[in-house]
């Protein structure tokens, strides 16, 4: 989701963003039925592994949905200490946290209204970029089981100006995990050719 946010925010203020990196985005041409085509490709109706039952739970199961988050985010702490107890950590990885603080609001209405919706508006933010000359970077793990890699392939033969990086092996998290200070100096080096090409046009 945080791709399709970012996107629309850069079309927003096109004039002001000299360019965006993506990572990971679900682009889906936008046609008639998108939706569906992001529901069945992005959070297939599955029972295993575990996030993907669950995460087929909070995209197609809204009662469901709703009584997981109930039973789960409103005792949160409690898990939190049993978890902890179960393996033995005194602290618990962040994504762990962040999925147990997870409310119905956030884990029905905001994936529909802005994964599932917003995948409409992303050819139409990307002309928009397009025109505007701001350049617009993708980076995509070639082993990421979240967000299939012919994603950013299709995004890249309809907008060729794109400039797509794919790091070979990785996943939909290792891609920015595990590879931090590679990650860090690769956007270095983007917005440094962001700068010096908006410095050459002025």
């Amino acid at each position: 989701m945080g791709s399709i946010i970012a996107l629309a925010l850069a079309a927003k203020h096109s004039k002001s963003v000299k360019s965006i990196t993506l990572v990971a985005p679900p682009y889906f041409p936008s046609k008639d039925g998108v939706e569906f085509t992001v529901m069945n490709r992005l959070t297939p109706k599955r029972l295993w592994p575990p996030h993907a039952f669950l995460s087929s739970i909070m995209a197609w199961y809204e009662h469901l949905g709703r009584c997981f988050c109930l039973l789960v985010c409103r005792n949160h702490r409690a898990w939190e200490t049993l978890i902890k107890r179960l393996t033995g950590l005194r602290e618990l990885n962040f994504m762990i946290l962040d999925l147990m603080k997870h409310t119905h609001h956030s884990g029905w209405h905001t994936t529909h209204n802005v994964l599932y919706r917003g995948v409409k508006l992303m050819d139409q933010n990307l002309e928009t970029l397009m025109k505007s000359r701001t350049k617009v970077h993708v980076v995509m793990g070639t082993k990421d089981k979240s967000v299939p890699p012919d994603c950013a392939n299709n995004m890249k033969k309809k907008f060729p100006a794109v400039e797509l990086n794919n790091i070979a092996n990785a996943g939909h998290r290792s891609v920015v995990f595990r590879r931090e200070k590679d990650f860090a100096e690769d956007l270095f080096k983007i917005w440094e050719n962001a700068a010096a090409s908006h410095h050459h046009e002025s």
